[in-house]
């Protein structure tokens, strides 16, 4: 039997071009405490972050490359951290002969808000969405740069993932030195369903911010849409 792999998804005709200094927009999805059960392209934790890809891809047309990543395993699994490895494949990959200056901005909900922090430390990474992010107190979430940016959304009603120690890192973060702000998501679940619209808007917004902050005009005309995701 063949190994798991990662695999990457959504990369747009510019991905990997020689000389390209096209930022990279890269999702990161949920998953389990433990599993090494291999992440399928059915299942909701993947499935959840495919219209934010889309969303997200409407919204910067040209500007940026939207890249969905699907890891190998469902679960984080402990010591292993098995979404580390593949987030760290994933970024070096989209940026392979790319300009050194390019900049990626994550994206994750859940465990993929766990991922991100993990691997925030990158140099090409400018900034993370954490999206109800599973941010066990004590983890991963104190690597983000001085000077780069961060918001985290998390409902009210999250029944998942912990709201409050969202917002003590939001809080760290800030006092490091990192633009950040947290945004409570009034009655809102863990999967983004309620509200739907805010959290596309919230997501684009952030991406705006991070990767276009010196570009009036690019930020804008991303800015524009309310579509829900």
């Amino acid at each position: 039997m063949a190994p798991i792999a990662p695999t990457l998804h959504g990369r747009t005709g510019s991905a990997g071009s020689a000389g390209s200094s096209t930022p990279v927009v890269l999702l990161l999805h949920g998953g389990k405490v433990a599993s090494h059960d291999p992440v399928r392209p059915w299942h909701l934790s993947y499935l959840r972050m495919v219209p934010i890809a889309r969303m997200l891809r409407r919204a910067v047309g040209s500007d940026a490359d939207v890249v969905l990543l699907r890891c190998r395993y469902r679960g984080w699994n402990g010591a292993e951290r098995s979404p580390v490895a593949d987030a760290q494949w994933a970024i070096d990959e989209v940026l392979r002969g790319r300009d050194p200056g390019t900049r990626v901005v994550l994206v994750g909900h859940s465990m993929g808000g766990r991922t991100a922090a993990a691997v925030a430390g990158h140099p090409a990474v400018a900034g993370v969405v954490a999206l109800a992010p599973w941010w066990p107190s004590g983890t991963e979430t104190d690597t983000m740069a001085p000077g780069s940016r961060l918001l985290v959304a998390h409902g009210t009603r999250d029944r998942w993932t912990d709201a409050t120690l969202s917002h003590a890192a939001t809080t760290r973060a800030e006092r490091r030195g990192v633009t950040a702000r947290f945004v409570s998501m009034r009655g809102a679940g863990h999967f983004m369903l309620y509200c739907s619209w805010r959290w596309s808007r919230l997501t684009r917004e952030a991406v705006r911010d991070v990767l276009f902050a010196p570009d009036p005009a690019v930020r804008d005309r991303i800015g524009q849409s309310d579509r829900p995701i």
